[in-house]
């Protein structure tokens, strides 16, 4: 405090700060003082990178474990719808068997060129049985061949399309033939080797043909199926009379053909 000489007194006047700082004053990193040990700072972008990496595995392996998931589910749904239906049905395929088989002629003759033709004519009959108690089986026409068991092509015909109910047995009889069909070298060999067995000519029937299979009201796509008649032995006939082929041992087979793009299985 001072006193002024009439008596009154007044306060000290404050002394102003030398280096006043202003209200709105902003930092500014470049008015700092330089330090050559201090590291320049650099956004790091490396970080941001590897975590988007890491959320498409992420995102990757989510996916392939649902989609997983998804098949073993179907695959177990399929899996018990099969096994209600077998024990619904119980579905058997058709079975064939070979009743006779009598061959009227078979002719090798060779012109004066050395071309060696086949003539042939075979009269077959098969029964086919349909096992099933709640099962149609509905038949394609169907393409029946006489081969011998190296492949070679003795006689060909067909059967028309039918329809086998359950517990039902159709009688399948068809004429095979052949007119004029030229044979090379190897063939021929191989015929007139088979022609001189005592037992008779070795030979077997395929069938070719596809069927829809029905139940109540459930209805298939065509299948394929080929059924294939070994352990037949045919004696060539010596005459006008048709000789009677062996079918003692004959067995007929089963068998599924499945497509899937060219192939057969």
């Amino acid at each position: 405090m001072a006193t002024k000489p009439n008596g009154t007194t007044t306060k000290n006047p404050t002394t102003p700060n030398p280096n006043p700082t202003p209200k709105n004053q902003t930092y500014n990193p470049k008015s700092q003082t330089y330090n050559p040990n201090r590291i320049p700072y650099r956004p790091n972008y490396r970080h941001k990178r590897r975590s988007r990496g890491c959320n498409c595995r992420r995102c990757f392996c989510r996916c392939c474990c649902w989609t997983i998931l998804m098949i073993i589910v179907i695959l177990i749904l399929v899996a018990i719808a099969g096994t209600i239906f077998y024990f619904l049905y119980r579905p058997q395929l058709p079975s064939f068997s070979i009743s006779s088989l009598k061959i009227s002629q078979f002719n090798l003759t060779t012109s004066p060129d050395d071309t060696t033709r086949l003539a042939t004519k075979f009269n077959v009959t098969l029964s086919t049985k349909n096992k099933n108690k709640k099962i149609v089986y509905t038949f394609d026409p169907i393409a029946l061949k006489a081969e011998s068991t190296n492949q070679i092509e003795l006689a060909n015909g067909d059967f028309p399309r039918f329809i086998s109910a359950p517990n039902n047995v159709t009688i399948i009889h068809s004429t095979l033939s052949i007119v004029s069909q030229v044979l090379d070298v190897d063939s021929i060999s191989s015929l007139k080797s088979d022609m001189k067995r005592k037992s008779g000519m070795p030979m077997r029937i395929l069938l070719d043909t596809k069927i829809v299979v029905k139940m109540d009201k459930l209805k298939t796509n065509k299948v394929g199926i080929r059924v294939t008649c070994d352990g037949i032995n045919g004696p060539i006939p010596k005459g006008k009379n048709p000789s009677v082929a062996s079918i003692t041992t004959a067995k007929c087979k089963v068998d599924l053909r499945i497509k899937i793009l060219r192939w057969t299985f």
